[in-house]
């Protein structure tokens, strides 16, 4: 089964690792007997993702609609990408680890090396310098002065929730974003403002598995 870990998380990263991956396979399509009509219909869905993106991050035109209408797009574009990529060129002896590398796929070692279950979780502070958003700078446990992530760690999970209480256990924070390298940011709404908002933090690494969970953590909406 192919692993989807390759793909950036964050909608702007994701849009220029689809616009190198696109660009580079025009040109190939033909050498890797990639479909056109397949490439054809990735580029629409690419094109529809870019312009509902525009309109998500626009102070003008951002709204819940928009918002939701952004994520639906993307949704499309990445299962598809993914299904694309798994049944025509993942393992299709004409690409070389040179196109691997140059569409930003990953390269298949010889040899499986399992990623290790983190033992540590990350610490993390809470930058609320910005009026409507929260900025969480997480890091190793005990590395503060390091971004590094522990061998084998894809990134972290990011558990929160706006609460009017503290809360008794993980699964109160409903809330899960995912982040490959720090910082992570929330950005909220004028009227959430002075509301209390609590995090917890956990590695995850390549196959999806989970580290401890870090102690939950408490910041006020600026």
């Amino acid at each position: 089964m192919t692993n989807s870990y390759f793909i950036p998380r964050k909608d702007n990263e994701f849009l220029v690792w689809t616009r190198n991956f696109l660009h580079y396979l025009s040109s190939s399509c033909g050498r890797f007997n990639f479909p056109q009509m397949d490439f054809d219909e990735l580029m629409r869905q690419k094109e529809d993702f870019t312009e509902k993106l525009r309109i998500a991050e626009a102070p003008e035109t951002r709204t819940k609609a928009s918002i939701k209408a952004k994520n639906d797009s993307r949704k499309v574009l990445e299962t598809n990408l993914q299904q694309k990529i798994k049944e025509y060129l993942t393992y299709n002896h004409l690409v070389t680890d040179e196109d691997r590398d140059n569409m930003g796929l990953p390269i298949h070692k010889t040899t499986h090396t399992p990623s290790p279950i983190a033992t540590t979780y990350p610490d993390f502070d809470v930058d609320s310098g910005t009026i409507r958003r929260l900025t969480v700078h997480f890091y190793d446990q005990g590395q503060k002065k390091s971004k590094a992530k522990p061998a084998g760690q894809h990134g972290a999970e990011i558990r929160w929730a706006i609460l009017g209480s503290p809360p008794t256990k993980i699964d109160d924070l409903i809330h899960s974003s995912f982040d490959t390298r720090t910082p992570f940011t929330l950005q909220f709404d004028e009227d959430q403002r002075g509301q209390k908002i609590y995090f917890c933090l956990c590695w995850e690494n390549t196959r999806g598995e989970k580290g401890p969970w870090s102690e939950i953590i408490s910041a006020v909406i600026p």
